[in-house]
């Protein structure tokens, strides 16, 4: 014992020696800080920024995002934008006329021991810069552009003003009258939201056609006045707008689903939707497919017509529909699994016995045409009872945990999507083509439902236009055996459809 002793002393004092030579012990503290830490330290009221609060830094990096050149910019603010410790932040430089000396894209390292943090009208920025504080490092930088829902960059202004976002899909509000331009504030509405769309009239592209659906590209301000108080978009240039082509509204929407019912799943599933307009399924067909990829699978290479274990389809080819009429596709007449209170009396268009029936065209008999738990999980709905790989639907929601359902190749495969309330054909950052969920931004799924409860989709849906103004979120309603059919088409925040 006493020899290993004298051994772990020795060797200690060997490692401190190393220490001590090579300077292992003594750190140096770096001289740049984040934005996401240098905004952190405002509590309510001006900050003036010191050795002290700024922990040894004395500086932030970062790339310009605002455009002063295209006249649609604060008066005297630069706007930069940095991604350090996973956290893309940006902050607004008040500078005065040297802010017309940047472009997008300039790098930047500004010193800002002594300069003020502070909020004007609610949007926060750094006052009091010592002359020269700034010194551009270089030029034509990549800028990220966050995807951002509105409803998001409402909740969370101080994380998402002062850097440069896209609010996709989104529609003018009102529909913009013939020959009206950009100039003022224009409400956006994506359905997660509203904001205002700025613009200057001095702005470069202030005299344009506003468009009645874009992409829009900006940096958000708050904007807190006696007059108002809101969220604020301000594009740089008109390249910050991608239209959007016209969506051909879909007849039918998804409204939502049953996945674990009380005792057995077999045959007591069922999806809830609703109309746009009146149907008779007699003359003009639709079906339903669900998908389920459960374990570990590869990406399906025909897409939504997969079958096996993996889809299932059911036809919808007799019966009516009233328009905003909800109507239901399943296993049996139950709210909530055998024994549970009979709902045949709502509008049943296809009773299917999923569980010893194989699907209508693809899929096998499945116990659980609707997953609850594991791998992401889908229904879509199509027009017509053919599907095939490259078979677009007309509305889909996907749920559920991750697997492998994406494959970019070439070829991509996968699951197709179309224009919805969470997927987009077109990538609102990139402005390419993206056909499949998974691809691009299309990642959004809402959360495996809650155990027996019914997922209920609330939201609100244009049938002209084919836009939701106000896009679906889940809300999981509990059930009993002796729950009422109101239980699941009543109440506020249900989808509902306007004209």
């Amino acid at each position: 014992m006493k020899k290993i002793y004298v051994y772990l002393a020795a060797l200690s004092i060997i490692c401190l020696a190393g220490c001590k030579k090579h300077d292992y012990a003594e750190g140096t503290l770096s001289p740049i800080i984040a934005v996401v830490d240098v905004k952190a330290l405002y509590k309510g009221s001006d900050v003036t920024l010191n050795a002290d609060n700024l922990s040894g830094a004395k500086e932030i990096v970062g790339v310009v995002i605002s455009n002063a050149a295209s006249g649609n910019s604060p008066a005297g603010i630069l706007v930069v934008q940095n991604n350090r410790r996973n956290a893309i932040r940006g902050i607004a430089l008040d500078i005065g006329a040297a802010a017309a000396g940047y472009a997008p894209g300039d790098s930047v390292m500004v010193q800002v021991t002594g300069a003020t943090l502070t909020k004007v009208n609610g949007s926060m920025r750094l006052k009091g810069l010592a002359e020269g504080a700034i010194t551009k490092l270089a030029s034509n930088k990549a800028i990220t552009v966050q995807a951002v829902p509105s409803g998001r960059i409402i909740a969370s202004p101080d994380v998402y003003e002062s850097t440069l976002v896209t609010i996709s899909s989104a529609i003018a509000e009102p529909e913009p009258q013939p020959g009206e331009t950009y100039a003022g504030n224009k409400t956006i509405n994506d359905g997660f939201g509203r904001v205002v769309l700025h613009t200057e009239t001095a702005a470069s592209f202030s005299a344009a056609q506003l468009p009645f659906s874009a992409n829009f590209t900006g940096i958000p301000f708050t904007n807190i006045t006696a007059a108002d108080t809101s969220i604020q978009l301000w594009p740089r240039t008109i390249d910050d707008m991608f239209a959007l082509a016209v969506i051909k509204p879909s007849p039918v929407i998804v409204a939502g689903y049953l996945t674990d019912p009380t005792g057995g799943d077999a045959n007591q599933e069922y999806i809830q939707l609703m109309a746009t307009r009146d149907i008779d399924f007699a003359v003009t067909n639709f079906s339903i497919v669900t998908c389920n990829n459960a374990g570990t699978n590869p990406a399906p290479a025909n897409g939504w017509a997969v079958g096996a274990a993996r889809s299932y389809k059911i036809n919808l080819t007799s019966g009516t529909v009233k328009k905003g009429q909800f109507f239901y596709v399943g296993g049996n007449k139950n709210i909530w699994g055998a024994g549970s209170t009979d709902i045949s009396a709502a509008n049943w268009i296809s009773s299917t016995q999923y569980s010893t029936v194989d699907g209508a065209g693809f899929g096998t008999a499945t116990a659980n045409l609707l997953a609850n738990s594991g791998n992401v999980a889908g229904i879509a709905v199509f027009a017509g009872i053919t599907v095939d790989a490259s078979t677009v639907p007309l509305d889909l929601i996907m749920y559920g945990g991750s697997g492998t359902v994406y494959a970019p190749g070439p070829p991509e495969i996968g699951y197709r999507i179309t224009n919805t309330d969470y997927y987009s054909t077109i990538n609102p950052v990139t402005r390419e083509n993206q056909a499949f969920y998974g691809g691009g931004t299309n990642k959004t799924k809402l959360t495996l439902p809650a155990t027996g409860n019914f997922s209920q989709l609330g939201g609100v849906y244009d049938a002209i236009t084919g836009r939701w103004t106000t896009g679906r979120t889940v809300t999981s309603i509990p059930l009993t055996k002796t729950s009422a059919l109101t239980v699941i088409e009543v109440g506020t925040g249900f989808t509902s459809v306007q004209n």
